[in-house]
């Protein structure tokens, strides 16, 4: 029997006609919108054809939101989770493949349970711990009564506070351990022989020098895919800055386009200005992943086994 070539063409063709334009449908909208002005939103609604009030909008972006600033925040998380989420990562699955200790598949296993446990289910407890960092130690004083002695001695017990909320630290820290990195990395190191490390302990490479000389250099694909799923989530990021933050100018991007809508009750949103700021902040990422996806895809590839 004769395979059809040319009807399965047609309907790959056909089906892939359908995603593009499933994808790009929104983006067109927010393009069209963007482009139009406030008073035309309101006298025929959301704009299917572009306007000529795009670089207005841009404009009253930069100069009537907080939304450029946001932007900077934003950027400072989503580098700083990307880094360190990468460090420890790779640290991390050295330390499980490199070493082959008895606990190693224990640990590994606890550190892949945290990928059921993201940041949206444990938001409370997050906040808790960032309210203030020190109350681990408050607990441990009054625990083991050192706080009684110290209120004899001093007259008052020690009470410990360090809030790490609406600071650039207290956004990041809690989003870089997680167990995806550690796996993405486990899984790339055990395709690689074992020989390898067995000929660098011959060689005189110890541990440190065989990690830096020849693993980071081996795993820079895996390092750039890791980094740049790693940048998009820290971008994208809604719940915990909103929660963290108290200030708008410690808010996110993402948060900041949020608050672009009105509070009242009735009042309809500028969406031009709206898709304007969607615009400007979908820049960073879409620009990172035509730059990297060729890594992305690589990294993903080459670490499954």
């Amino acid at each position: 029997m004769v395979e059809n070539a040319h009807s399965l063409n047609i309907a790959a063709s056909l089906v892939l006609l359908l995603g593009i334009t499933y994808i790009l449908g929104p983006l067109y909208l927010t393009f069209a919108t963007a482009s139009q002005s406030y008073e035309y939103l309101l006298r025929s609604g959301l704009a299917w054809i572009p306007g000529d009030q795009l670089f207005n909008n841009i404009a009253r972006i930069f100069t009537e939101t907080r939304i450029p600033l946001q932007m900077l925040n934003s950027l400072l998380v989503a580098l700083s989770q990307a880094v360190a989420t990468c460090a420890l990562s790779f640290l991390a699955a050295y330390a499980i493949v490199g070493f082959r200790a008895r606990w190693a598949g224990v640990v590994f296993a606890l550190i892949l349970a945290t990928i059921m446990l993201p940041l949206d289910i444990r938001v409370i407890t997050t906040y808790q711990v960032a309210s203030n960092v020190l109350a681990p130690v408050n607990w441990l004083l009054d625990a083991t009564g050192l706080n009684g002695v110290i209120g004899e001695v001093f007259g008052a017990p020690l009470h410990l506070e360090w809030s790490v909320l609406n600071t650039h630290f207290g956004f990041i820290a809690p989003l870089v351990a997680h167990g995806t990195g550690t796996f993405l990395f486990c899984q790339f190191f055990r395709t690689l022989p074992a020989d390898l490390f067995k000929a660098a302990r011959m060689d005189g490479a110890g541990p440190v020098r065989f990690m830096f000389d020849i693993l980071l250099p081996l795993a820079r694909t895996p390092f750039a895919a890791l980094f740049v799923l790693t940048f998009l989530s820290g971008w994208t990021q809604y719940l915990w800055p909103l929660v963290a933050s108290s200030t708008p100018d410690m808010q996110t991007a993402v948060v900041g386009l949020a608050r672009l809508s009105p509070d009242t009750d009735g009042a309809v949103p500028d969406f031009p200005l709206i898709m304007a700021g969607a615009l400007i902040v979908s820049i960073i990422p879409l620009a990172m992943i035509a730059l990297l996806q060729r890594y992305l895809v690589r990294g993903l590839v080459l670490s499954e086994k």
